[in-house]
C-alpha cells in the first residue's frame, strides 16, 4: 500500500487531499507545526477510513526550521511514495510590505521554507527511481499585483522550483504536479467576498489533486476558468494593469 506524507496537514486542502487519498488505498503520514493539531486530524481521517486511531503517522514539522528538515526527514518510518506540500500563509501581505520580518516569513513559508524537504524527497525518489511530489501553488504567482506581491512573489519562486524538479526528474519516474487552486473557501479567507462561481471548496481541490496524480497532470487550475483568466490577466498591458485594482474585499 502506498505512503503518501503531507505536510501541512491540518490546513482544509490538505485533510480534503488526505481523504481522497485515503479512500483509494493510500496510508497516510501527516505533518504540521502543530503537534496536538495534526494528531486530532490524523484520529479524524483514520476513523473515515475505518482504521484504528493511531492508524496515520503524525511527526511535528516547521518549514521555517529549515536547519531540522534533514533530521526530520530521517525520522520519518521509511520514504513515503509521495509527498504533499499544503504550506502556506506566513502573515498579511499588506502588513509585509512594511514589516520586514512578516515579509520573510511570508517568503519562507511559501517558498524558501519549503526547499529543503523537498529537494530531499527529489533526492530520494530520483535514487529511487519512483516518486510523487505535489506542490499547492496560487493563482497569485501568475502575476504580482500591489494587494498581494509578496505572497505572489513567493508562490511564482515556488511555481518556478517544481517546474525545474519535473524537469530534473522527468525521466527518472517521479511526477512533480503544481496544484493552483484559486481562491477557496477554507479558514484562511473567511471574511473575504468570494465569488462562489470562482471559488472552490476544498472538496473539490481534493478531488481534483487526486485526479491530477491519476491522470499524470503537470499543473492544474482546480476550476478551469482561472486558466482564461489568468492568461488574460498576464496578458493585460502594463500601463492598463497598473491602473486596475484587483484586490479582493472583505465582507462588511
Amino acid at each position: 500500500m502506498p505512503t503518501l506524507l503531507i505536510l501541512g496537514a491540518t490546513s482544509d486542502m490538505a485533510r480534503a487531499a488526505a481523504i481522497e487519498f485515503s479512500k483509494n488505498g493510500w496510508d497516510l503520514i501527516l505533518a504540521g507545526r502543530d503537534l496536538g493539531a495534526v494528531q486530532v486530524v490524523a484520529a479524524d481521517l483514520a476513523l473515515r477510513a475505518g482504521k484504528p486511531q493511531d492508524a496515520f503517522p503524525s511527526f511535528p514539522f516547521d518549514a521555517l526550521a529549515t536547519e531540522t528538515h534533514q533530521a526530520f526527514w530521517d525520522s520519518l518510518p521509511g520514504i513515503p511514495d509521495g509527498v504533499l506540500c499544503a504550506i502556506g500563509g506566513g502573515g498579511d501581505p499588506s502588513v509585509g510590505q512594511r514589516d520586514l520580518a512578516v515579509a520573510d516569513r511570508i517568503l519562507r513559508a511559501n517558498f524558501t521554507g519549503l526547499v529543503p524537504v523537498l529537494l530531499l524527497a527529489a533526492n530520494a525518489y530520483e535514487a529511487r527511481g519512483s516518486g510523487l511530489i505535489i506542490g499547492i501553488g496560487s493563482v497569485a504567482g501568475d502575476r504580482g499585483r500591489a494587494a498581494n506581491f509578496l505572497y505572489g512573489s513567493a508562490k511564482a519562486g515556488f511555481h518556478t522550483f517544481l517546474a525545474g524538479l519535473r524537469n530534473r526528474l522527468a525521466t527518472k519516474g517521479v511526477l512533480v504536479i503544481t496544484v493552483k487552486p484559486g481562491p477557496a473557501f477554507t479558514k484562511m479567507s473567511e471574511g473575504l467576498a468570494l465569488n462562489p462561481m470562482l471559488t472552490a471548496k476544498p472538496e473539490q481541490i481534493g478531488k481534483a489533486i487526486f485526479a491530477a496524480y491519476k491522470k499524470r497532470r503537470e499543473t492544474i487550475y482546480v476550476k478551469p476558468i482561472w486558466r482564461l483568466i489568468m492568461l488574460i490577466i498576464m496578458h493585460i498591458p502594463g500601463f492598463i494593469f497598473n491602473r486596475m485594482n484587483l484586490e479582493v474585499k472583505k465582507q462588511s
